[in-house]
């Protein structure tokens, strides 16, 4: 089973496209260790799936000139959230959904809150996964003196149970920001290419954006933005893909592909 895919962008392309939580996928070795039933299961991966996040991702790569470089991690973020600090810095410890998730999005148990299983975990898969991240930065960087990181993911209209933050807006399109290294140009350039959506907000419901933990508030170099579809904009009722709503968002993060690939000048 794979665990994450890079697919080559244009060498002369500074533009990462990372789709984290798009897989259901989980190794036959770790689902034994989860304490849910397959049903339990079933639901679980329905509500935290990014689902098709990969298929827009994919459109808007081939919609471009000078492809990006895209990183797609392969396994459910069930077996570990690559996007989450994965020491005391992160808050959703405190719900069981840190780097390696103790709970299920409703609070039931997921796996035992073992500390030499959660080690275990992250050793086999999130510092791998990370040290790949940060290898494709640095290369890219080296190639064109900076990286540009567009973090693809989706949410329900209907906040989760285990959201901390839920007062404020559920939009069409919610953009996660950084601010070290979101510039702003960078989230002009979101507004700019998903402005049909009209429905578009900041840091609501979520915040934040991925960078590599090496190059974390050290290196402006690295500059980020998240992407947040909310999942009724492209999915139907009965959970199904709608394929022109994929291909349409496709389109928009093609268009933000290429404002990032030419940057602030």
């Amino acid at each position: 089973m794979n665990t994450r895919t890079l697919m080559t962008g244009d060498a002369s392309s500074p533009v990462i496209v990372h789709v984290p939580h798009a897989s259901r996928a989980i190794p036959r070795e770790i689902r034994s260790t989860l304490t849910v039933t397959d049903d339990q299961l079933a639901a679980e991966l329905d509500e935290t799936t990014d689902a098709h996040t990969d298929v827009i991702a994919q459109h808007a790569a081939q919609s471009v000139t000078a492809r990006p470089w895209v990183l797609r991690n392969d396994l459910s973020r069930l077996v570990v959230d690559p996007e989450r600090f994965p020491d005391e810095r992160e808050e959703l410890n405190a719900v069981g959904r840190g780097a390696v998730y103790t709970r299920t999005c409703n609070g039931d148990v997921l796996r035992r809150d073992d500390v030499a299983a959660r080690d275990a975990l992250l050793d086999t898969y999130f510092h791998p996964y990370a040290a790949a991240m940060s290898d494709l930065v640095t290369e890219r960087i080296a190639a064109t003196g900076r990286a540009v990181i567009i973090d693809v993911h989706s949410y329900p209209a209907q906040p989760s149970a285990y959201e901390l933050h839920t007062d404020g807006p559920r939009p069409a399109l919610c953009i996660g920001t950084d601010p070290h290294h979101t510039p702003p140009w960078l989230c002009e350039a979101v507004y700019a290419a998903f402005s049909p959506l009209g429905d578009i907000d900041t840091d609501s419901p979520f915040e934040g954006t991925y960078v590599p933990l090496d190059r974390y508030r050290t290196d402006l170099r690295a500059s980020s933005v998240m992407i947040e579809l909310r999942r009724d904009c492209y999915i139907d009722e009965t959970g199904q893909l709608v394929d022109i709503a994929a291909e349409n968002l496709g389109a928009m993060l093609g268009r933000l592909v290429e404002a990032a690939d030419r940057g602030s000048r």
